[in-house]
């Protein structure tokens, strides 16, 4: 039993000085990224995860591995290249003599995460999957979500509304991932369909004010749009 507990404290203590490490890895490759995909969306996640985390019996490793290094090279920043975030989080991991079983989850939850794999099947289906997509989508919705949007709009130098230019309701993966549009778009084509993707039921829960605030927002948007 003494050997046991030892075994459990150390084990412990050398995952927590995993976490620092990678924390700190995330905090300098992220340095100077577009703010709404910086060190700061990490930490969020990060911490939302570790929040539904809670509520479910997980490898908690792995969940706050991958919510730490699921943005470190996001594909929108690397020309469309959706395989250089794992292959990074994989060479960090390598590097700190990380198990071969928790780099192969961490990798397959940073190649899954991403909104863009509600268009097709994805492979993993783990509940430290569930958990990490969840806190990252909660980061794309409410207040955070809204000004996430728009600075990604600034910095890609898009309209922020254009009346002329509809959402596209039925895109597919690849027109989801090459669209121009407008920001204002982006809320009805992505933001306001979190909600129904959710995976826990903390989530769930997390998600819904955060979608209310969403739709009010929208209509004194309109509102002001129109002079109303």
């Amino acid at each position: 039993m003494a050997c046991q507990l030892l075994f459990d404290s150390v084990l412990k203590m050398t995952s927590e000085k995993l976490i620092v490490k990678t924390e700190f890895y995330v905090r300098n490759i992220l340095h100077n990224a577009e703010g709404g995909h910086d060190w700061w969306h990490i930490y969020r996640v990060w911490q939302n995860a570790k929040l539904i985390a809670r509520e479910e019996k997980v490898n908690l490793l792995v969940v706050e591995l991958a919510a730490l290094l699921h943005d470190i090279a996001d594909s929108k920043f690397h020309a469309g290249d959706e395989t250089i975030g794992p292959k990074l989080a994989s060479q960090f991991l390598v590097s700190n003599a990380v198990d071969p079983e928790t780099i192969s989850q961490v990798q397959q939850i940073i190649t899954d995460i991403s909104f863009k794999s509600s268009f097709s099947q994805i492979k993993s289906k783990s509940i430290e999957l569930h958990v990490v997509q969840d806190a990252d989508r909660l980061d794309a919705m409410g207040a955070i979500g809204i000004a996430r949007a728009f600075n990604f709009g600034g910095y890609k130098n898009r309209e922020i509304y254009n009346p002329n230019i509809p959402p596209n309701f039925n895109q597919t993966r690849e027109e989801y991932k090459n669209s121009k549009g407008p920001t204002l778009n982006h809320f009805y084509e992505k933001l306001l369909r979190l909600k129904d993707l959710f995976n826990t039921d903390t989530g769930k829960k997390l998600a819904e004010h955060r979608h209310e605030f969403m739709v009010t927002y929208l209509a004194e948007f309109f509102a002001e749009w129109e002079v109303k």
